[in-house]
C-alpha cells in the first residue's frame, strides 16, 4: 500500500471543492494508495506526471515506487488543471 501525499496547492483546491464532488475526489485519491496506476490513467505531456479522472475534475500525481509515495501534484477542472504545470 502506498501512502498518499498531497502539495499544498492540491489540498486547497480540494478544500473548496463543492460537496457532490468532494467525495469521489477524495475516493479516487485513496484508490490511488491501493493502486497507483489504475485503468485509464494517462501521462501529462512533457511533465513526466500522471492523471486520472473523476467526473469533470483531474488528479494528476506522481509516484515513487522505491519509496512507495503517490504525491498529488494538482487537483482541479478539466479546464484548468493543466496550466502552469
Amino acid at each position: 500500500m502506498y501512502r498518499i501525499e498531497l502539495k499544498h496547492r492540491a489540498q486547497q483546491v480540494l478544500d473548496r471543492l463543492p460537496k457532490t464532488d468532494f467525495g469521489r475526489v477524495v475516493q479516487a485519491i485513496r484508490d490511488l494508495a491501493e493502486t497507483p496506476r489504475p485503468r485509464g490513467m494517462e501521462k501529462v505531456k512533457t511533465t513526466g506526471l500522471w492523471r486520472i479522472r473523476q467526473g469533470d475534475y483531474r488528479i494528476v500525481y506522481a509516484t515513487d515506487d522505491n519509496q512507495q509515495l503517490v504525491t498529488i501534484v494538482r487537483i482541479g477542472h478539466r479546464r484548468e488543471v493543466y496550466r502552469q504545470l
